[in-house]
């Protein structure tokens, strides 16, 4: 990257950087004393500005930066992801949105422990929600440390070190000082430029072909040196068995993730109606919907104009597509168009990764403090009390993301969010559903169900080749992989269903009729609701 582009780019990051620290310093401001106003922002957000935080905080870099950058090298399969992140929201839809906000106040724990025994649950369910959110926080620090490599006009590990240590300052800045309405403002601001970003991206596209989609493609195809085997499932996922298995075993933790991502359900808490929850869900679902259409166009775009040979030179996993797309849709290194289209995609996309870490740091934090803190204290804890230890808790989940952002650096950050998918679908999905609809659900069956997806899909990361076994692995010196497949949904998310129902039946205790019968009532119409 030129002098101009690097200046350009720091220049506009900057300023919206000001901008949502302005945000936060305003409302620091007001009472955030009370937990309903730091957790949950007062429940005052409107669905429209709801639905587009939910766009701002499921829109992450690795929607921007690492689906379009795996479709520009492996094609059709690539699309898993668009596809799998989209429909991901019929289940919320349906069976999440609006019973969440009936059952709970704050949390996934809220939900599960209103006919349970409050302590284990709590302690299950924030342990397993902490971790998710660290796993895709991760994620989002591997795609800052890529774009500001990039941005910088280098590729050393120093420039990516000090991006991911950056965005985690800052993040923690933001959860710390603005709480869930700083984060909700922040949030909103960042889908409209990142929804702007991607229309402009994709119209430029479209024009480059005269609208020709058909040509778009086969031109993309050719220049990927795959033919049209890029364009046919197969090429990522399609070489033997088990790479087939391990693309069931992707959709099905994109499918079903989303309803068990902490930082998600944290967001229907933020309206003051289960009524508002659903409609806040449709309106995502039409923002989030467009969006992913878009990054299809721009990954197929960038394979085309790009080549995927120079999206791998410069990032093996392909995290700089996008910025390299807009670089030369603007009129190529050098010129004013190339610059400025440049500086506002490198712009957008490091807003995208703050306004996204910022949610999931919050959604963590609450859980240590409102879950884990109020299980393990003493009695005579307050509300003032918890709020302290989540900004506490933001200060060293940050920490530890940044930590796993730096040994990371080098996956795909699509990839990254996969697994992360994967455990929440078998730690937290399992125990949200069953909750809701089992009448005869018991206490341990709630703790096995979270620790039984929780540990085998840790677990069976750690025996994948994600850890060890290849030169790509995170450890590409040792080989103790003893599972072959790198995405653990397939075996996992059984087993946490299984888990569940195996602790339900093998339990002494018998289920409370009576508060299974006020939860239902509460999940159903709303009555006794906070």
């Amino acid at each position: 990257m030129t002098v101009d582009h690097q200046t350009s780019a720091l220049l506009l990051f900057s300023v919206f950087v000001a901008v949502t620290l302005a945000i936060t310093t305003w409302v620091s401001r007001r009472r955030q004393g009370s937990a309903e106003e730091f957790y949950a922002g007062g429940r005052l957000f409107s669905p429209m500005e709801n639905g587009f935080a939910i766009a701002g905080d499921y829109m992450s870099a690795a929607s921007f930066l690492g689906i379009s950058g795996l479709i520009a090298l492996v094609g059709y399969d690539g699309m898993l992801y668009s596809v799998g992140f989209l429909v991901a929201w019929l289940v919320v839809l349906f069976l999440v949105a609006e019973l969440v906000r009936n059952c709970g106040r704050f949390t996934l724990a809220d939900v599960v422990a209103a006919r349970m025994r409050e302590r284990p649950v709590r302690i299950a369910a924030g342990t397993s929600s902490v971790t998710v959110s660290v796993l895709y926080l991760v994620a989002q620090m591997v795609g800052a440390g890529s774009l500001v490599a990039l941005l910088l006009g280098g590729t050393g590990e120093a420039l990516r070190s000090w991006a991911v240590v950056g965005v985690g300052v800052l993040m923690v800045i933001y959860v710390s000082l603005g709480g869930m309405r700083a984060t909700t403002w922040i949030q909103i601001v960042k889908a409209v430029l990142l929804l702007g970003g991607t229309v402009a991206l994709t119209t430029l596209v479209l024009l480059r072909f005269h609208g020709d989609l058909n040509r778009l493609l086969h031109t993309a195809a050719d220049r990927s040196g795959h033919g049209d085997a890029f364009l046919a499932p197969g090429l990522a996922y399609g070489t033997d068995w088990t790479a087939r298995f391990d693309f069931i075993s992707l959709g099905l933790a994109l499918v079903l993730g989303t309803a068990g991502l902490p930082h998600i359900l944290s967001r229907f808490y933020t309206v003051p109606t289960a009524r508002a929850a659903r409609r806040s869900v449709v309106w995502a679902i039409g923002l989030i919907g467009g969006f992913y259409l878009m990054t299809i166009v721009l990954g197929f775009g960038a394979a085309a104009i790009i080549g995927p040979d120079a999206v791998r030179a410069s990032d093996a996993s392909g995290n700089t597509a996008v910025p390299l797309l807009a670089l030369d849709l603007g009129g190529g290194a050098g010129t004013l168009g190339g610059t400025i289209l440049f500086a506002v995609v490198a712009a957008v996309a490091f807003a995208t990764i703050l306004a996204v870490v910022a949610g999931i740091t919050l959604a963590s934090s609450v859980s240590v403090a409102h879950d884990l803190y109020a299980s393990l204290r003493r009695r005579g804890g307050t509300p003032r009390g918890e709020v302290a230890v989540a900004r506490v808790a933001a200060v060293g989940i940050g920490l530890l993301a940044i930590a796993l952002g730096l040994l990371a650096r080098d996956l795909n950050v699509a990839f990254l969010v996969g697994l992360a998918f994967a455990v929440a679908a078998s730690a937290n999905l399992p125990v949200l559903l069953y909750s809701l609809f089992w009448r005869r659900f018991t206490t341990r069956g709630a703790v096995w169900s979270v620790y039984g997806g929780l540990v085998p899909a840790l677990v069976l990361v750690a025996l994948s080749p994600v850890v060890s076994g290849s030169p790509e692995s995170l450890i590409p010196g040792a080989d103790f992989q003893l599972f072959p497949l790198q995405n653990p949904g397939l075996v996992s998310i059984p087993l946490g269903f299984l888990a569940g129902w195996l602790g339900t039946v093998t339990s002494a205790e018998d289920p409370d009729a009576a508060r299974h019968a006020e939860t239902e009532v509460r999940s159903l119409t709303g009555a006794g609701a906070v």
